[in-house]
């Protein structure tokens, strides 16, 4: 059974796949080069184990291509597609006064922070090697893609808590803090990183962990792709991979106050294993349907699923459940159930069939319920092409203390993902409009992972009381602001 990412899950886990950072230097001392120095691309091209593409090489088209065609205008002045750590340095030491740099994982951030104009970009794509130890930890290139990492664990019997589409890439996910199908069980993706490997802006590497640079570690886990340096693996803790019962149940148009008020009521007291999103289609009236899997029985599943359906008095037009093992699980989340895991690979620069989509979209956080359904109804009434999911991040994420991770929605009952599948001046006010109106409701919130150019009080909404810290940490790592750019933490 095909399922569109749209209408499943876009919002568990989309977010920023990659570590993304719009680089503006500013160095300080009489030996600093000035902003704006000619790279050497030559020395840089001798220095290189992988592939550096500038504008007149031949496969430049692609090698810049992001997942969102809105930033195909861009044109950054080189591409290197790096092979190993040393590459990486190699980068940072290029690019350094002299051009921005961003590292790019899986190509899916929302502002586009991985395509700088004039930019040189390090991708990461080489670095996707996923290896299961003895004891199930798991090491993960900083490259590799989800549909990757989840068919490395499965070989392996292995499971880690992700996001559903296949594409994005696992360390801008982390970074962000992680919010997937799984996440109810086992936590948000960051709660599982035991270490990660980072090059800092001194071009130094450095292992982020509980013992080693502890700071550095609490600031990797939630504090947003990028403002650090660039990551180059990930060390994780995985748990035994189980069959995941899976269903979808809709409702009749004109039933979304209901069922918006049940699920709010029922996510915040169900268990661990059962995890669900609330997708909203605009409309006159707005639909919805509620997507989701339970860790265990079909049978249990279904006692929970009958629980939801009573408590918001609606009646369904359609309910599906299944049981599938962990990975056809994560492939019928990323809306290729019927596709190979080569297939699930994007189609543009590697050998699957998933094609990039053209969009623009919004976050929030809800703190707590929406106290009033009927105007979140209203707000979505007469609108078209407008979806908005809302994930549960209940369980347990909501136990890990406030303190231990960069996160800051720690308790928060759900995210919200506004998404328009088109890139107007339309779409993007339509965002904006929604954005603000939920807003109203539910406060300033957002989440980093689907950051937002255009996000009033962007450091607050995404870093709620940890923004200073997380300043103060980039500030240590990074005192020149060689990892800054539009909505990074160097700026708060």
């Amino acid at each position: 059974m095909a399922v569109s990412r749209r209408h499943v899950l876009r919002a568990a886990g989309l977010g920023a796949g990659c570590a993304a950072l719009g680089v503006s230097w500013r160095m300080s001392g009489p030996s600093a080069e000035p902003v704006g120095a000619e790279v050497d691309w030559g020395a840089l091209r001798q220095r290189l184990t992988g592939a550096l593409t500038l504008p007149a090489d031949p496969g430049y088209a692609v090698a810049k291509l992001a997942y969102n065609p809105m930033f195909d205008t861009r044109q950054p002045a080189g591409v290197v597609r790096c092979a190993n750590v040393s590459d990486v340095q190699a980068c940072i030491e290029a690019a350094a006064t002299r051009i921005p740099l961003a590292a790019r994982g899986g190509g899916h951030s929302y502002a586009g922070y991985s395509t700088p104009d004039g930019g040189l970009i390090a991708d990461m794509g080489e670095l996707k090697s996923v290896e299961v130890r003895a004891d199930g930890t798991a090491v993960i290139g900083a490259g590799a893609r989800l549909i990757d990492v989840y068919a490395g664990l499965a070989q392996q019997g292995r499971c880690l808590p992700g996001g559903s589409c296949p594409t994005v890439g696992i360390t801008g996910l982390t970074l962000g803090g992680g919010i997937g199908v799984l996440a109810g069980k086992y936590g948000l993706t960051c709660d599982s990183l035991l270490s990660a490997e980072i090059v800092t802006a001194d071009g130094v590497i450095r292992t982020a962990c509980a013992d080693s640079e502890p700071d550095l570690y609490w600031a990797l886990r939630g504090g947003g792709g990028g403002n650090f340096g660039i990551v180059t693996s990930l060390t994780f803790r995985t748990v035994p991979a189980q069959r995941l019962a899976v269903f979808q149940i809709r409702f009749p148009a004109g039933s979304l106050s209901a069922v918006l008020g049940a699920w709010q009521s029922f996510i915040a007291n169900a268990p661990d294993e059962f995890w669900s999103t609330l997708g909203i289609s605009a409309g006159s009236p707005p639909t919805c349907r509620i997507n989701g899997c339970f860790v265990g029985a079909e049978a249990e599943m279904n006692t929970q699923i009958d629980r939801l359906i009573a408590a918001t008095g609606a009646t369904t037009t359609a309910r599906y459940t299944d049981t599938l093992d962990y990975l056809p699980a994560m492939r019928y989340f990323g809306g290729c159930a019927n596709y190979s895991v080569a297939q699930c690979r994007p189609s543009w620069n590697d050998t699957g069939v998933l094609g990039r989509e053209s969009f623009m979209a919004s976050s929030r956080m809800l703190t707590g319920p929406i106290a009033d359904p009927d105007r979140f109804t209203a707000l979505l009434t007469g609108r078209t092409g407008l979806d908005v999911l809302l994930d549960s991040l209940m369980g347990a994420p909501a136990r890990v203390p406030a303190a231990d991770t960069a996160f800051a929605y720690r308790g928060a009952l759900a995210s919200a993902q506004i998404y328009v599948g088109a890139t107007t001046p339309q779409a993007r006010a339509a965002v904006s409009d929604v954005r603000d109106g939920l807003g109203d409701l539910v406060g300033g919130t957002g989440v980093v992972n689907y950051i937002d150019t255009t996000m009033s009080n962007w450091p607050s909404a995404y870093y709620g009381g940890n923004a200073q810290r997380l300043s103060e940490i980039s500030r240590h790592y990074d005192p020149d602001g060689v990892f800054t750019f539009a909505q990074s933490v160097s700026k708060i």
